[in-house]
Parts: structure tokens; C-alpha cells; sequence
């Protein structure tokens, strides 16, 4: 068997499972197997397939079979031209979080703290793109902060990153210029319409924290304003529907000057407040 009948086969089990994207997951997953970059793949597909390969890839396949995503079934996921690990203990991230992270950017960070930091994609990043800063990430999850340890340490940000456990601030001490979270947002409404790939795969601590989804804006725009420097500003990631209330729970925390930024679909994806 070559390469090239066996990623046809598994497309097609793909296919017949009902997946979107089947022929873009299946390259992606022979690509792994074999161990090389995607872009090589073509390269290879007249060769024959190893038993070890074969098995391997297969086993893949049989993983997306059930909706378990690509970059679950892999460990890694790409994000802002890095590669972060990830596992059942963390947040899949999405690309609409790149959002965030260029409004960061523009803020240039001095010091920072990350509220629910999951894998420390956002932190992680941060300190990789401003060698100038520091940054304080804390999440509720020891399993979930054993990630974002390791991912700091792949890119050399460890020493610069300090990790805390527990909920929010109560861990928290000291004084930021940026205070950052994708925290959960989605309602309980929709958490019953949520595609297979994210509702049985993503811990719901990640997703949602019920009710109307809003209650982590509560919980940050309560208590931000001991945390942050007079010039300094809350950036949050937000559901797509939910700008008015967000920018209606900072106004009452007594933020003045809140901005809403949209992603690179023109939806309304990101808070940016500010005293």
C-alpha cells in the first residue's frame, strides 16, 4: 500500500463519519505520522507505507472518527507562529484569541497579569514578542498550569513568567499595566448547540460558567481596578454577541473609557477598558 491509497482511505472514513474538512485533517494526520512537514506530504504519496506508519495514522483517523480534533489527537496546536502543547486539561485556543494578542501588543506590556491562562498561549506569546516584559499567569487548574509550565519552558519565557494557583485574583499581589483573560463565556443556552469537536473535548470549567456566560466579566471588572496601574488597561476576550454587556459591566465597575474590537471577520471579539 502507498502513502497516497492510505490517506485516500482515511478521508473517506473521514468523509463517511461526517467530519468537515476530512481531506485537510487526513493530510495533516499523514503528515504527522510520517513525520514530516505538511507541505512535503505530496513528495511522498507514491511511496510505500510503512506497517508502523500505517498503524499509526490509522489510529488517528480512528480518533477524529469520534470528533476528537486534530490538534488534541496530535498534543500541539499552532498559534501565532508558535507551537504550544495542549491536552484534555486546557482550552483548545482558537484563532479569534489572535486578537487579543495584537491588541496586547499595541499596548505594549511592561508587566502583565493573565487571568485563566490554561495552556499560556496568551502569556507565553506575550513574553516571546516584548523580551522587555514580565508577566503573572494564573489559572485554577494545577494539571492546566503543569502545560503552560512546560510550554514556557519550550520557549524560553520561564523565567520571566510567574504561575499561580487558584480562582482569578485571589492568588494575585502587586500592581499591572495590562490585565488579560480569555475567560469562559459561552451561555448555558448554547452549550447545548456547541459542535461535538469542541462540547465533548474542551473542559467546560473553559467554556462556560453557566447562566448567561457574563459572570467571569463580573468577577475580573469587580475587582481589576486594585490590580491595575492608573494608566493600564483590561483586555478580554468576548462571545461575539456579548459587547453590550460586557461594556455595560465595566462602565458600572467604574471603567470610563471602554473600546470594542472586532476580529478579522468583523465580529465583535475583544474589550479593551480602561480607568
Amino acid at each position: 500500500m502507498t502513502v497516497q491509497s492510505a490517506l485516500m482511505a482515511g478521508v473517506q472514513t473521514l468523509k463517511l463519519a461526517g467530519i468537515d474538512g476530512a481531506a485537510r485533517d487526513a493530510r495533516v494526520l499523514m503528515s504527522a505520522a510520517l513525520g514530516i512537514d505538511a507541505s512535503r506530504l505530496t513528495l511522498c504519496l507514491h511511496d510505500p507505507i510503512a506497517d508502523d506508519v500505517r498503524s499509526l495514522f490509522e489510529g488517528y483517523i480512528a480518533a477524529r472518527q469520534t470528533h476528537r480534533p486534530v490538534s488534541r489527537i496530535l498534543g500541539r496546536r499552532e498559534f501565532w507562529g508558535r507551537s504550544f502543547k495542549i491536552s484534555d486539561d486546557v482550552l483548545d485556543p482558537r484563532g479569534d484569541t489572535e486578537t487579543l494578542i495584537a491588541e496586547a501588543l499595541r499596548h505594549a506590556p511592561h508587566r502583565f497579569l493573565d487571568l485563566g491562562t490554561g495552556s499560556g498561549i496568551i502569556a507565553i506569546t506575550l513574553l516571546a514578542e516584548v523580551a522587555s516584559c514580565t508577566g503573572v499567569a494564573v489559572d485554577i487548574s494545577d494539571r492546566a498550569l503543569d502545560i503552560a509550565r512546560y510550554n514556557a519552558r519550550q520557549h524560553n519565557v520561564e523565567d520571566r513568567l510567574e504561575i499561580l494557583t487558584g480562582s482569578w485574583f485571589a492568588p494575585v499581589a502587586g500592581v499591572y499595566d495590562l490585565i488579560l483573560s480569555n475567560p469562559p463565556y459561552i451561555t448555558e443556552t448554547e452549550m447545548t448547540a456547541l459542535a461535538p469537536d469542541v462540547a465533548l473535548f474542551d473542559p467546560k470549567i473553559a467554556l462556560t460558567p453557566g447562566g448567561d456566560g457574563l459572570d467571569a466579566y463580573r468577577e475580573i471588572a469587580a475587582q481589576a481596578k486594585m490590580y491595575l496601574t492608573q494608566t493600564g488597561a483590561v483586555i478580554v476576550e468576548i462571545g461575539h454577541l456579548q459587547a453590550k454587556d460586557v461594556t455595560q459591566i465595566f462602565q458600572f465597575h467604574g471603567f470610563g473609557n471602554v473600546t470594542v474590537i472586532q476580529d478579522f471577520d468583523q465580529k465583535d471579539r475583544v474589550i479593551v477598558a480602561k480607568l
